[in-house]
């Protein structure tokens, strides 16, 4: 598992496309797993700070239930208006880290105004991904610990997938 300071440090280019591309709408989509096993869909806000990348929740809320009882998620970033995706799209992937120490939750709640009380978390990432058009040719980019980002572009044919690093 890697931190969102360590991913930064690592793609510093790449790690600020991710943040600039949350950014620029408040709501995301964030996918869980429930009890049962199937996948759960559910609006949440990202925010970066102290080099951490945080999700926070309603006390007892589906989502943050989920988390506690299985930490993997993925986070999808608002695509916004239109079917353009002028800006590309962006994911994040990993584990979220309940964080429970006063310490550190009385100092986000003042910063942040999050309502008291609530569920704090730090994603720890096992892959970040971003997917964007560029002239014909979809463009995705993937980063997982311990690698660089691999860039894969592809034509609208089959065979045109190619892996250019």
């Amino acid at each position: 598992m890697t931190s969102w300071a360590e991913f930064e440090k690592a793609e510093p280019e790449f790690a600020t496309t991710v943040r600039e591309r949350f950014g620029m709408y408040k709501h995301h989509v964030l996918g869980t797993v429930r009890r049962d096993g199937s996948p759960r869909l559910s609006g949440l806000e990202v925010d970066f700070r102290s080099e951490q990348m945080w999700l926070g929740m309603m006390p007892g809320s589906l989502k943050a239930r989920d988390l506690l009882r299985d930490p993997r998620f993925s986070i999808f970033a608002n695509p916004g208006a239109g079917a353009e995706l002028a800006h590309g799209d962006v994911r994040v992937s990993g584990r979220a880290v309940e964080v429970v120490d006063d310490a550190v939750k009385g100092p986000y709640a003042g910063e942040t105004g999050a309502p008291v009380p609530f569920h704090l978390f730090r994603v720890e990432l096992d892959e970040v991904s971003g997917v964007g058009v560029d002239g014909e040719e979809i463009v995705l980019r993937v980063w997982r610990p311990g690698a660089r980002v691999r860039t894969i572009r592809r034509g609208n044919d089959d065979g045109s997938a190619r892996d250019v690093g």
